[in-house]
């Protein structure tokens, strides 16, 4: 299933996000609050003094009114409270039994009768909020008491007053209150982004930086150091960097000393022992020759002797080949080289004409740039191991496998119908001085066949693998680049099976 990147994932957004959600968050919070607060503040200082006022204006007019008032007389009451109060905006209505008065109209249909019956049955001046329309009202009503003789108690005289005036001033001031709010929001999340932006700056600089150094690291820079500023937990990790960084200098230094060392000292003794031992070949030669004019005990000794020098000249070679491969020496000899030809060169070469089964593309179709050199020692040693350690019939086979247009591998495989290659040897085949099998600890081979062939596969920018057959027997696998200008084989030229 294809990674679908999360857009949350850098470092810098999550910080970016982090800070909007705590701005966001904060300025909300606090805007709420205040605009609670404010509107609390506003409608109830805006409320008291209206009621305050009202309130005052009837208790004014109430000397003045008769108990028993008529029409005129509630009228006369109601324009002496609206003269009181000429700019406030007010609707007031007076009522005793069935009689009303208003002015300066009669839209009171917003008073509710539980307001009505409130007043009408306490002394205390009540009020309400209602929305007419989407407008705020204030509707207050308040019943008129008079006094008794002895001044201690007030009773009903059945009068009351409303008042109806129109909060919308307040409610400017509340919309007013909530643009601010939402302008400071804005300019807190503005804020937000700016200061966001500059901590993750100072945050993923360091970061950056030793991403930077870890790749070169990588790229095997390992003098790479990060500068250590300040004393924070971004300081300590780039001085921890800095520590294990130069550890591994160091660990590096030496293995590579150490290395070099070792493969100078080989490559000595190699070269050391070439000379006396291309003596001993020359004698064991001669003592060969002669071997039969000696007696049975001789000529075994003599046998022994010979078959340990050969041994011995063939490890000191590969011996050298390897240091030469480990100290970079190893230059290759291209040459466009029909490679159906080379296979056949190098199993005539070894008489192994007769014991190896060929399909191979028929001559000049299938050419490629190799060191002919190396390309016969990659094959004699894969044809010779199959013929040592496995089982006849062993086979040898080539094709061609494209991956693209402009790409394609030849494919050389050998494969025998012996035991195979045990699973748990599979990993180590190419190793050197790797054998497969406490049977082959003392065999003739050295340990280092295969693992030269890998280095010359690898040498011309091919691929080796080793696999068991499902059938039985070991499979081992070669591609070689080809050129676009190689010639891809016609499946209907190959040879035929030998």
């Amino acid at each position: 299933m294809a990674h679908i990147p999360l857009p949350l994932r850098g470092l810098r957004a999550r910080l970016v996000a982090a800070f909007v959600l705590v701005a966001v968050v904060s300025a909300l919070s606090t805007g709420a609050l205040a605009f609670r607060e404010a509107r609390t503040g506003v409608l109830q200082q805006s409320q008291d003094s209206v009621i305050q006022q009202f309130r005052k204006s009837v208790d004014s007019v109430a000397p003045y009114t008769p108990a028993t008032p008529n029409q005129g007389e509630l009228q006369a009451a109601v324009n002496h409270v609206l003269y009181d109060n000429p700019s406030q905006g007010w609707r007031v209505m007076a009522t005793y039994g069935s009689l009303r008065a208003w002015a300066p109209s009669a839209d009171f249909e917003k008073l509710s009768p539980e307001l009505r019956r409130t007043v009408a049955t306490t002394s205390a001046t009540v009020f309400q909020r209602v929305d007419v329309d989407g407008r705020p009202w204030l509707v207050v009503g308040t019943p008129v008491a008079y006094s008794n003789s002895d001044d201690t108690e007030s009773s009903l005289s059945g009068m009351a007053m409303y008042l109806m005036v129109s909060q919308g001033t307040e409610e400017g001031y509340v919309k007013a209150m909530v643009s601010g709010i939402e302008r400071a929001t804005v300019v807190a999340l503005a804020l937000a982004v700016v200061l966001a932006l500059l901590a993750a700056s100072g945050v993923l600089r360091p970061v950056r930086a030793l991403r930077r150094a870890t790749r070169r690291m990588a790229e095997g820079h390992l003098d790479v150091r990060l500068a250590v500023n300040g004393s924070d937990e971004l300081a300590e990790l780039s001085q921890s960097f800095n520590d294990t960084a130069a550890a591994l200098e160091r660990s590096v230094v030496e293995l590579r000393r150490m290395e070099a060392r070792a493969r100078r000292f080989a490559a000595d003794v190699s070269h050391e022992l070439r000379t006396p031992l291309t003596a001993m070949a020359a004698l064991t030669d001669v003592l060969d020759e002669n071997a039969l004019h000696h007696d049975q005990e001789t000529g075994e000794a003599l046998r022994l002797i010979s078959e340990g020098t050969t041994r011995l000249s063939g490890l000191v070679e590969d011996l050298m080949e390897i240091s030469r491969f480990d100290a970079g020496a190893i230059k290759l000899n291209l040459d466009e080289v029909d490679l159906t030809e080379s296979v056949r060169r190098t199993l005539a070469s070894r008489a192994w004409q007769d014991q190896v089964e060929t399909h191979l593309p028929g001559p000049g179709v299938l050419r490629a740039r190799v060191d002919p050199r190396r390309l016969d020692v990659v094959l004699a040693n894969l044809v010779g191991n199959a013929l040592r350690h496995g089982a006849p019939p062993v086979r040898l086979t080539m094709s061609v496998r494209k991956e693209r247009a402009d790409v394609a591998w030849a494919v050389i495989e050998v494969t025998d119908s012996g035991p195979g290659i045990a699973e748990e040897a599979m990993p180590y085949i190419f190793e050197r001085f790797y054998k497969a099998g406490t049977s082959r600890a003392r065999s003739k081979s050295s340990g280092l066949g295969l693992a030269i062939t890998a280095e010359n596969v690898y040498l011309h920018g091919g691929r080796i693998s080793a696999a068991n057959l499902p059938w039985g027997g070991a499979a081992f696998t070669v591609e070689l680049p080809l050129h676009r200008e190689s010639s891809a084989p016609d499946h209907n030229a190959f040879a035929g099976a030998r």
